[in-house]
């Protein structure tokens, strides 16, 4: 089973408002969990967008696992774990369960059936692929990096808060812009190399993880944004995770902020002291569905 926290990109502005972006693998099961967070933006990966060999090998060499096994008793924590032997039965249930699943999905294959169909019967053995950007996380390691929650969700929270601690952020000035997945994750305004080109990228690897590939050439890059960015309708979730600092004194005159809060901070979508590269985008959210 694998639980991994990367740190892609880390950033500050001249207010010292941070901004992170984290390359995460988790159980798929503990996904729920973390979509309550609705602060972060998200790209994960697709049970729709992943052929089902693919899904079938991990699942097959590495299905998702709890991390704890622990015993049946009221409430929604389990303190203490299975006895020895319990516990081995139990594992040996759950890799059995991993197995049937992936003969399941493998008939389903067979027949003909869709990979949006046949890949659910893998989920809860699968281990998901997520790229996460934040500029407010305070309450998610409140919640989870806390021995009430789910364990596999508090080993996710306790790796990025060590993966926080042992980075420095990038300083960034207005007109500097976070880029996730570009370079070293930042563009500077006079590193020479233009906006688009750095934005393109930031955006293509962001939504590539869809399907558990990444290819960050510029060409690829650009036919990407171009899909995304011309589809009906536009597939912006990928464009949120790149960002600038916002003026020193922002108003709503800046493109890009959406409101202000009852303390005073500005906001962009659902970004504090940064303007979102997806706010910037012409209709890339409906405000009027007319059938």
């Amino acid at each position: 089973m694998t639980i991994s926290a990367k740190l892609i990109a880390y950033s500050k502005s001249s207010t010292g408002q941070t901004i992170a972006t984290f390359e995460l693998e988790y159980p798929r099961f503990i996904h729920a969990e973390f979509m309550t967070h609705r602060l972060f933006s998200r790209n994960a990966a697709s049970s729709r967008a992943i052929p089902v060999e693919t899904l079938l090998d991990l699942v097959e060499l590495c299905p998702a696992m709890p991390v704890h096994w622990g015993q049946n008793m009221p409430g929604m924590q389990a303190k203490k774990e299975l006895t020895r032997f319990r516990k081995k039965a139990a594992i040996k249930m759950w890799l059995l369960a991993a197995k049937l699943a992936a003969k399941t999905a493998r008939g389903m294959q067979r027949i003909g059936l869709h990979k949006q169909v046949a890949n659910r019967i893998l989920e809860p053995f699968q281990n998901i692929k997520v790229v996460m950007t934040a500029t407010c996380l305070d309450n998610f390691f409140w919640l989870r990096n806390h021995t009430d929650a789910q364990p596999e969700i508090e080993v996710l929270a306790k790796l990025m808060w060590d993966a926080l601690q042992d980075e420095t952020p990038v300083s960034l000035q207005h007109g500097d812009w976070h880029v996730p997945y570009f370079g070293a994750g930042y563009w500077l305004k006079d590193c020479g190399i233009p906006l688009e080109d750095a934005l393109a990228i930031s955006s293509s690897c962001c939504a590539q993880v869809s399907y558990r590939k990444l290819d960050d050439t510029l060409e690829k890059a650009q036919m990407i944004f171009k899909r995304l960015v011309e589809s009906k309708p536009v597939h912006a979730s990928p464009f949120e995770h790149q960002a600038t600092p916002m003026r020193k004194q922002p108003d709503f005159r800046n493109k890009g902020i959406t409101h202000k809060d009852r303390h005073g901070n500005y906001w962009s979508g659902n970004f504090v002291g940064f303007i979102q590269h997806r706010q910037l985008l012409d209709e890339h959210t409906c405000w009027e569905y007319k059938g």
